[in-house]
Order: C-alpha cells, then structure tokens, then sequence
C-alpha cells in the first residue's frame, strides 16, 4: 500500500493539531500543569492511589504517554507529579517508560507526517545531521537526552525528520533520560512531603532542587568524560609531557600561537619544514606589495606631467624591480626569524612535522634523523598553496603560480594571469604597468565576484586603462603549442578563443595543506572546502588539537590566522578553566588594485542575498579636497546600515588608501559605535580619513527630522519677526 499524497498528511497534521488546540482550550488542561496545581492536588491525588493503586498507576500511565505523544508542554510538572503520588521508585518506574513510549509515538507521528516533505524540501541542510548521526547517532542523542538543551518534545520531532532508526531512537532515548528522570521524580517526592512553611527549608527539598539545578552541568559534564575516553581509547597517553604545546607551521597563525605560549612561559616549540614567516612573508602580502609599489612608482612617472612635471622618464629594469622585492623580504624577515622566537622563549625546530597521537609529534630533521615530541596540546598552522586547475597541456606548456612568480628575472613580454579575484587581479595589473602585454581570464561574468557589481566594474575600468585585457565568462578549457608558440585555448558562449603567452600565471584560489601529517591516521575530518574541521573554540576532532588560519578557515588572511592563533593558544593552555569562542563578527579584508577595495561586514549584494534589510548611504571621493589635490578623486565610501538607525551592517571602500581608511569602521563596528559617533568625530582637515566623516554625514542629512526642521523655521521666522 503506497504512502498516502502530501496533501493528505498535512490535512492530517491540519486537524489532528486543530482538534488538540481546541480540546486544550475546552477544558483549560494548562491550569492542570503547573506548580501550583500540582501542590493544591497533592492530597486529592495521594489519596487516589491509597484508593485505587492500579487504576491511578494505569491511568496517569496512559496521561504521561498522551502528553509525551501529543509534545503537550507540562512534562516536567507531570514528572513531579510522579514522585508526588507513587514515590520514587515507582514514579521512577512509570516516567521512565511512560516518557519513552510518548517520545516514539511522538517520533513516528513526525517520520510519517512531515519527514518526506522536509527531507526533498531542506535535504541539503539536513545532510551534515543525517551524515553525523549514521557516524555516531547513538552518542549524539544520548547527548541531547542527557543535557536537555532543547525541549524532549522538541527533540522527538527533530528525530523523526532525519534517518535514524526507531528501534535505536527509543532505547537510547530510555536510557538517556533515566538520569533525568529520576532527579525530577525525586524532587516531587520531597514536594509530597510539605506539610507547612519550616518544610520548605528541609535539607531533603532543598537537596533535591539543587539537584534540578546541577544535574544539567553534571550531566554535560559526564557526557564530555565519556565521549574523551571513547574518543582517546586506542591512544596511549604519555605518563608526563615534554611540552605545554607545539605548533606547526611558521605562518602567521604559528607564529603568534607560540607566541603568546612564551609570553605566558608555556614550554612551546614551533616546527617549520620550511620558511619562517610563512607564506605571507615569502610568496604572498610581502613580496606582492613591494611589486605593486614599482608598478604605482612608473605609473606615477608617466602621468608626471599632470602635476606639473616635464620631461619626467622612466625604465622599468625588471630584474631590479624583483631584487628590491627580495631586498624587502630579506628587511622583515627578522620579525619572523629563528632568532627572534628563540630570543622569545620559543623552541624553533626545522623539519617535517608528523602528528603520530593526539599528544606526540615526530620530527624528521634536516640531516634525516628524527625527534619524538610529546605536548598536551597541538596547534595546526599548516596554511596553504597555490591550486593548479587540471587544465590539458598545461603542466606540459609550464606555468607560474603566486608561490613561483617570484622567481622571475624578465619580464614576460605576454602573460595569461588565470583568475580574476584579489591576487589575479593585484598582480594582473602590477605586471601591465611594468610593461607587460597581460589577458586576464575569469569563467565568472565579472571579476573580483565577491564585491558588489560596481565594485568589480570600477576596479575592471582601471586594470583595462593600464592595459589589461580581460576576458571574462571565459573558460579555460586547454593549453597547446602551435608553430612553437603557446597558447591558451578559453571557451565563451560555445566558441574557442586562442590567447597566445610566454608565461602563464595560475591566480585562481588556495587549497588548505591537509596531507601529509598524520590527520588520516588520526580520522580528523575535513570540511566540505577541504579544510580541518573545528569547532568554535578551533578545537578539531581531538579536543587538545587546534587548527588555525588558511587550514582552517573560513578565511584565508593573514590577520585572520593571527585573530584565531590567540584563541587557539589561549583555549589550549587555559581551556580547563575557561575557553572562548572565536569571534569572526568583524573581519576586514582589503585588495590591493589600484583603486584599493577594502571592505568589513556585509556587501550590499550580500545583504540583499540574506534578505537583510538595511539602507545605503555613499560618498563619493571625487568630492574629498585631499583626493583633489592628490589626482586620487575617484572612488567611494559605501555604509549599510540598519533602516532608521546608524547601527553599521557593512563598509566597502573603493579608492586611494581604502585598506587604511577601513580601520575606523572596523573599530566602530567592532565596538558597537554608529555613523552618529563617526560623525562626531574631529578628522584632521585635509586628509583622506575625512572621507568616513562626510558618509557619515550623508546619512545624517538623510535622516533629519524634517517636521522638526519645519518648527525651527517657524521659530525663527517668529524671532525675526
């Protein structure tokens, strides 16, 4: 017999609900679940059991089941009761049974009526919790039965929406809820036992509603006991640590882990297999900055002359350009050298790190030999590298990603940059206006997608004025040589389009380093992005091993891997008493084109994707003195803020110095300060900072009172007068 239509099931849900409401109404059953009532009809319902023991046991069985069934509010009340009339162990005995049975029936109802519907409507969602309870179902529940976070009622229909079994349903819903089951009964036994006011201080009562009000910490805390000892079981844990921690990866999120470990004297050693610093220092922010600086110096030269300049010249020498990049690598490098950490307090070993246990790390060192490391806790700062698209031909042809670039001593007369985000396009137009004939191509329709459309189109207007050719919505489908020249094939609305290079640059994403040390072996699952997966306190599957930055996500920046790196440290270190989430409410990121874009909390695309309401106030840069007076008057300052108030949702900056002057949004943001204190703020005059004032004033103007502004003409009229 086929499972009856849709439509049938929510008429059924339709009246059954219908007829509940109106039968709870009838005969006002919500005045028979409360406190009070239960200990106005103590002595009636005491004396109906002394009366009739196996009928009142029968029937408030069947209530308790009716209730548990129907998800009618009052559990607790009716637990109570329980005690109140049977005793504990007999209370204990008819709950406990009563709680289950109403719990499946009530789960059934929910798997019958609505689990179809919600699977094939929200199955997407629903996927990690279906994924998660086949893993470990059985623990996951126990969990919610033991610590009642959500309402038992609750939890009976959540249940019956996803894939876990009946059978395993009700037995671990028994067993979770006896604990429970029999603090409550428990207490009701001791509210039988008011007899007048000098009963209410009994240390009987007393003790069992400060029960009521533990077990839930208790109950947490046995089930964290049990679900380390599972977890920890097949790992032999050492008798005492060589270290407090140790850290992988010399990036920014290592760095500052060990960091603050030294600074708070933790034992701490930081392993790196390779570079210190990281990829910021050596393949990313540093040298990438330092190209863009040359880039901006010969673009400045050759619009000299509308500054009043004649004759001003200049000659791009490539191979100097890249000396000075590494010259100014070599400069920061001892902010981030061995040195400096040992200096610190920091252990610094080089070498190929290897996570054997959840408390041993084994080194293999340079000279091949290896170390054995043991540390309550492990921070994983592996960070990430270039991904390379499996594009035909193209390993074959060669090719350039951001981690290889620097390695170039000419300038290629044509390159292909592939991606059209910040690093495609930062270094997209570095090498134009260095001298190079640059195609970018992006399979999305525009570039730098994560910012609103006129973002992309400013920053796209730029890069084509220095000679950027970009093809977007292209694809890159192969690569080949012809008459030994190399060429890009890209596909666009069905047609290919061959674009002849000498270097190509692969400029289209990271990918997190998650092989390579030891997460199989330990079972530390991935996120569907491929990076380790943490909780909010960073913690992976092993509560003593934290991941930060690009290894983790869910950004890739540096200043982001530096935030988590202070709560990976402190959480690892002094979690036993106190732990905290990381906090990802403010995050700023920049691109560094030429305009800049920097931007912190929501776009206005991104608002209106997540059906956020909020209102938009822009200032144009084309209008602030110092952008005047310095040929930058292009650009924009955009807030989002909350309809009515200055409460700041979101701030892209598009424009000369935009990283620089988000800092006071994100400060704002990050402190809960609106446009009104921005715009009560002195800006020195004149400068580019004045450009946060004046938006702030364009929303002031929006927002004046103009029926009070009508009274203050009148008034003045009348003063005149």
């Amino acid at each position: 017999m086929s499972a009856p239509r849709l439509w049938v099931r929510w008429l059924l849900l339709l009246l059954g609900g219908l007829v509940l409401w109106m039968a709870y109404r009838h005969w006002d059953l919500g005045q028979w679940l409360t406190l009070d009532q239960l200990k106005a009809s103590r002595d009636t319902l005491a004396s109906l059991y002394t009366n009739h023991p196996l009928q009142t046991a029968l029937a408030f069985f069947g209530v308790y089941v009716l209730a548990a069934a129907l998800s009618f509010p009052g559990a607790s009340i009716l637990t109570l009761a329980a005690g109140a009339m049977f005793g504990w162990a007999l209370g204990l005995l008819l709950v406990s049974f009563a709680s289950s049975v109403g719990a499946l029936l009530a789960f059934w109802v929910s798997r019958y009526l609505l689990r179809d519907f919600f699977q094939q409507r929200f199955g997407k969602l629903l996927r990690p919790i279906n994924d998660g309870l086949a893993k470990d179902g059985t623990f996951y529940l126990l969990t919610l039965r033991l610590v009642p976070v959500f309402p038992f009622w609750l939890i009976n229909l959540l249940m019956g929406l996803t894939t876990l079994g009946a059978r395993k349903f009700y037995i671990v819903s028994q067993v979770g809820m006896l604990a429970g089951t029999a603090v409550y009964v428990n207490a009701g036994t001791q509210l039988a036992a008011i007899e007048s006011t000098s009963d209410v201080l009994s240390p009987g009562l007393l003790g069992s509603l400060a029960l009521l009000g533990v077990f839930p910490l208790l109950a947490k805390f046995v089930v964290g006991a049990l679900q380390r000892r599972k977890l920890y079981a097949r790992w032999e844990r050492p008798k005492r640590f060589d270290r407090n921690l140790v850290v992988i990866g010399a990036g920014a999120g290592g760095l500052v882990s060990a960091y603050i470990a030294a600074a708070v004297k933790a034992k701490v050693t930081l392993i790196e297999g390779h570079k210190m610093g990281g990829d910021c220092l050596n393949y990313g922010c540093v040298p990438s900055k330092a190209l863009i600086r040359s880039a901006k110096a010969i673009k400045q030269l050759r619009k000299a002359q509308t500054f009043g300049l004649r004759d001003a010249q200049g000659t791009v020498d490539f191979a100097a350009v890249m000396q000075r990049v590494h010259s100014v690598i070599r400069e920061v490098e001892p902010h981030d050298s061995v040195e400096r950490y040992t200096g610190l307090g920091v252990q610094v070993l080089q070498g190929h790190a290897r996570i054997t246990s959840p408390w041993t790390v084994e080194m293999t060192l340079a000279d091949g030999g290896t170390q054995t490391l043991s540390t309550r806790n492990i921070v994983i700062a592996a960070g990430a590298s270039p991904f390379v698209p499996p594009i035909p031909g193209l390993k074959e042809a060669g090719f350039l990603t951001s981690d290889t670039v620097w390695n170039l001593t000419e300038l290629p007369r044509r390159l292909v940059v592939l991606g059209g985000g910040p690093i495609g396009s930062e270094l997209a137009q570095s090498f134009a206006r260095l001298g190079s004939e640059v195609t970018q191509v992006e399979m999305a329709p525009r570039i730098m997608v994560r910012e609103d459309p006129e973002v992309s189109e400013l920053v796209a207007a730029s890069l084509r004025a220095d000679g950027v050719n970009i093809l977007t919505g292209h694809q890159a489908v192969r690569v080949e040589m012809a008459n030994g020249e190399k060429r890009l094939i890209v596909q666009h609305g069905g047609e290919e389009l061959a674009v002849p290079f000498d270097e190509l640059l692969c400029a289209v994403g990271r990918s997190p380093r998650v092989s390579g040390y030891g997460l199989e072996e330990l079972g530390i699952s991935l996120t569907p992005r491929k990076t380790i997966e943490t909780n909010d306190y960073l913690q992976t599957l092993y509560p003593n091993i934290y991941a930060v930055g690009d290894v983790a996500g869910p950004f890739q920046f540096t200043h982001t891997a530096a935030h988590q790196a202070w709560y990976a440290a402190v959480n690892a270190l002094f979690g036993r008493f106190k732990r905290f989430k990381a906090d990802y409410s403010v995050i700023p990121w920049a691109t560094f084109t030429d305009p800049e874009v920097a931007r912190v909390g929501l776009s206005e695309t991104e608002a209106k994707d997540k059906g956020i309401a909020f209102e938009v106030t822009k200032y144009g840069i084309d209008d602030l003195d110092r952008a005047i007076a310095d040929g930058t008057a292009h650009g924009f300052v955009k807030v989002l803020t909350v309809p009515g108030k200055d409460k700041i949702l979101g701030v892209t900056i598009v424009g000369e110095h935009a990283g620089d002057l988000l800092a006071e949004y994100v400060l704002a943001m990050k402190h809960g300060l609106g446009l009104n204190k921005i715009l009560g703020t002195i800006h020195t005059y004149p400068t580019l900072s004045e450009a946060n004032k004046y938006a702030a004033g364009e929303w002031k103007r929006a927002h004046v009172p103009q029926r009070v502004l009508g009274w203050l003409e009148r008034f003045h009229a009348w003063e005149r007068a």
